[in-house]
């Protein structure tokens, strides 16, 4: 049971400085405290910390990086009325009183994992200061500059809707620049809703950092810009994003970086890269987009390392769930938080996990280029996340199975999926995914047109971009993302322009499978 303790000196905030009505952490020994100092105090109110609460402190502080500080909000629980043991309330506030002036800042006091406020109203709010005289100070100050109350219980992570951060005194940021304090600074730099996505993201891969951008490609080419010295050399694969493509094609050259493509199964070409070139990086995707091909990350991992490349694997296809490319010795791995791990179709994001040293060489980057994630997009992660393995139960067991159907059907002449038998991978893929993912790609028995009326048949998905939300989506990689060619340059690609990426969602199985077949009768 919590119960009130006698004020002592240790509580009062003499000699501090600040002013009356700051509100402010302290630590003290001990298992209790007390709420007092209002002339309007009528009952103790005491605040209750999480357990691991001071834990979590000092993983932070040993953490140390430039934009993860101590996130500024606490669960707190409020206990209305003295408890047993108390000392009246007239005594505390004599002790109150006795032990500390009349201009005593209000004083917030953290024990263990107890923590109380002194000075503050019975209903919690912030005494007004002597130097807000008019109604426009008022509304620009009142309730935020010398304290806020504290969240009390939020099951959600708060979002905290700010562009920069306050240091109380100099002193205070002058510790801060020299690593003695831990806070935020600027917006651009760090959120305490931000850091809640990307240790959620952090714990999901095993990493020991994540940072979270604005984008996926925000994230694939901040992430080649701060691991490749001008000059390098790079090795990617033939099937991959189209955007990352062009970056790595008509951006990189700019900085005098080379690459090597080869198929994902050409594990000579890779060997032959690495000794013929100073290979700073190996970045590909696994499953790649749109064929869903898989590379051997373990072997590719092995590999690269003799030769003291780096390995980073985009697992946006795969998701966190499905395949864990860390653990099988990638050093990096990267997300499009806005399909799966997002996944409702409602934000945009990018992520990138691993070791704290090579993701704070990505951080300091990011910082000077500054793709920062929205707070309200932060908090949009956080909360797909927490349904993140019901929707890709789900959408595996889709995907699967419709896989089946398409392969067998007549109308439907080659099929891209990594938990079929038939795909060039599958042995890899049942190696190193528990999942095979819900996108299925697939050729139809027909020309341009013949698709375009297959896909206009289908009822349920909707005709998008994007893959990984709730809902299903559909596409022809021919008009949607390669339009611009022509049907020669799009074949380069192995584009052909009866070729389906269907991202199923989590609608029901029977009322997809019904959708889909019904449109292929149609055709």
């Amino acid at each position: 049971m919590l119960r009130c303790c006698r004020p002592g000196p240790e509580f009062s905030g003499a000699a501090r400085g600040d002013k009356p009505g700051s509100c402010r952490f302290s630590p003290l020994r001990g298992g209790t405290a007390s709420l007092f100092g209002s002339d309007e105090l009528s009952s103790s109110l005491i605040f209750k910390f999480p357990p691991n609460f001071v834990r979590q402190l000092r993983t932070k502080a040993r953490r140390n990086c430039s934009n993860i500080g101590v996130a500024q909000i606490v669960a707190a629980k409020w206990s209305n009325g003295p408890a047993a043991g108390s000392p009246p309330l007239a005594a505390a506030q004599a002790a109150a009183a006795a032990s500390s002036p009349a201009d005593t800042p209000v004083e917030l006091t953290a024990v263990d994992d107890v923590a109380v406020i002194e000075g503050c109203n019975s209903n919690g709010s912030v005494q007004k200061e002597s130097f807000l005289n008019s109604d426009g100070s008022i509304t620009v100050h009142a309730g935020e500059r010398l304290g806020r109350g504290i969240v009390t219980d939020a099951i959600t992570t708060p979002v905290v809707n700010t562009s920069a951060y306050f240091f109380k005194k100099t002193a205070e940021l002058i510790d801060f620049k020299e690593k003695r304090h831990i806070s935020f600074e600027y917006g651009r730099y760090g959120n305490p809703t931000t850091v809640v996505a990307e240790e959620k993201i952090s714990a999901l891969e095993g990493a020991e950092s994540t940072l979270i951008m604005a984008s996926g490609m925000c994230a694939s080419t901040v992430m080649l810009m701060a691991l490749v010295p001008a000059g390098g050399h790079i090795v990617t694969t033939t099937d991959c994003y189209r955007k990352t493509r062009i970056f790595i094609e008509t951006m990189l050259p700019k900085m005098g970086i080379t690459a090597t493509v080869i198929d994902p199964a050409d594990m000579e070409g890779l060997e032959s890269a690495l000794n013929q070139s100073n290979v700073s990086l190996f970045f590909t995707e696994s499953p790649t987009n749109p064929f869903l091909r898989c590379i051997d990350i373990e072997l590719v991992s092995e590999l690269c390392h003799r030769k003291g490349a780096l390995v980073c694997i985009d697992g946006t296809f795969a998701t966190p769930l499905n395949q864990k490319a860390l653990a099988l010795g990638a050093d990096l791995v990267l997300h499009s938080a806005t399909k799966y791990i997002g996944g409702h179709n409602d934000v945009l994001a990018g992520c990138i996990s691993g070791s704290l040293e090579l993701v704070s060489q990505i951080r300091n980057l990011h910082h000077v280029l500054g793709g920062t994630l929205n707070p309200n997009a932060a908090y949009l992660i956080i909360r797909g996340m927490k349904t993140l393995h019901l929707r890709v139960q789900q959408q595996n067991s889709t995907a699967l199975r419709m896989a089946e159907i398409l392969e067998a059907h007549p109308k439907v002449k080659h099929i891209y999926y990594p938990g079929l038998a038939s795909h060039p991978e599958h042995h890899i893929a049942k190696q190193q995914m528990t999942g095979f993912g819900g996108v299925v790609s697939f050729e139809i028995d027909g020309d341009l047109m013949t698709t375009i009326k297959f896909v206009d048949a289908l009822k349920i998905p909707y005709i998008a971009p994007s893959f990984g939300g709730c809902e299903s989506i559909v596409d022809q990689p021919a008009i949607m993302s390669y339009w611009d060619l022509s049907e020669s340059e799009r074949l380069k690609y192995g584009i052909k322009d009866n070729l389906v990426r269907f991202s199923f969602g989590v609608e029901d199985f029977e009322d997809v499978k019904a959708d889909v077949l019904q449109a292929l009768a149609a055709i």
